[in-house]
């Protein structure tokens, strides 16, 4: 594409942690190595939910916590994009933002990272402290190891590591893609495969986030989207718009594309880990119909009774 006048210069809205920072730079590498010439300069924000650290997630009850701050900049103007962590994205976008386009998703799997030479999840000890701010881990947990004490843990990835380390924690459960691209992927003791434990909906991919109607910055990103990756968040959030869960209610979705067909697999859990699971398969141009349909499915059959009660 052509770089304008008016187009020579744009800003990315991030959060200041450094996986955020690693995630915004490598968009902007993307973006000046398809548009050379292209001046592309970070913007730091701080968010709620780097403000607000004595209190766990699910004492907010929606995924705007990282995020509201970032798209009022863009609405100011004082961003032009933002990229966040999919998975920490609202369902449902507010009606002047959108998200048209996905660069290729890295891992998708939850790890788990242990201490003493423990190497897998059923190998620790009865009654481990592990640590994890997801229903979502909480549950799956639960329903593999209901001896374990599960205990909330805030704070960016290198604070969670810290915590486990001095000896808070047997045990904690992170996403892979942030230690991947932290190149910390040598804590991994385990790598928790969808199979065992479903991933938050859009886990591993990026989200690069913009005004709805700015075609100029819409048709800069376009080149670093990934069909496949694209296909599989629409299905994944699609499901969890249905649910309409957020951070208070334990739900996964992971969808992969094979060819033009995609294949997704959803839960709907509660906190004592109880899980209801299901899987769907159709063409990828049905990705939204596919998502809203898994969650038909877990909702009629006893995930809407488990999203209103807890036992």
């Amino acid at each position: 594409m052509q770089i304008t006048e008016q187009q020579s210069s744009i800003v990315i809205g991030t959060r200041g942690s450094k996986l955020a920072l690693v995630q915004s730079e490598m968009v902007r590498g993307w973006l000046q190595a398809a548009h050379p010439g292209l001046d592309v300069r970070l913007e730091i924000i701080k968010t709620k939910g780097d403000v607000v650290l004595d209190r766990p997630l699910t004492a907010f009850g929606d995924k705007g916590l990282f995020v509201t701050e970032i798209e009022d900049a863009m609405r100011a103007g004082r961003a032009d994009l933002a990229v966040h962590s999919a998975k920490d994205l609202p369902s449902t976008l507010p009606p002047d933002m959108a998200m048209p386009f996905f660069p290729e998703r890295a891992d998708p799997r939850d790890v788990l990272v242990a201490r003493d030479g423990v190497t897998t999840l059923m190998n620790l000890p009865q009654g481990a402290r592990v640590g994890t701010s997801s229903l979502r881990r909480a549950c799956q947990l639960r329903h593999l190891r209901p001896d374990l004490e599960l205990a909330d843990i805030r704070g960016n990835v290198d604070t969670r590591l810290r915590k486990l380390d001095e000896g808070q924690y047997d045990a904690i459960v992170l996403a892979a893609a942030g230690l991947k691209r932290l190149g910390l992927a040598e804590r991994v003791t385990e790598w928790l495969q969808p199979e065992i434990m479903l991933p938050a909906t859009a886990q591993g991919v990026l989200g690069i986030e913009v005004r709805a109607g700015d075609d100029a910055i819409a048709a800069l990103i376009e080149p670093l989207d990934h069909p496949p990756t694209r296909f599989a968040a629409t299905a994944e959030r699609a499901f969890l718009a249905r649910i309409q869960g957020g951070c208070q209610a334990p739900v996964g979705a992971y969808a992969q594309v094979e060819g033009d067909m995609l294949h997704i697999a959803g839960m709907i859990g509660n906190r004592a880990g109880h899980i209801v699971r299901g899987e769907r398969s159709g063409p990828t141009g049905q990705a939204t119909a596919l998502g809203v349909a898994l969650a038909d499915e877990l909702l009629a059959s006893g995930g809407r009774a488990m999203l209103t009660n807890d036992e």
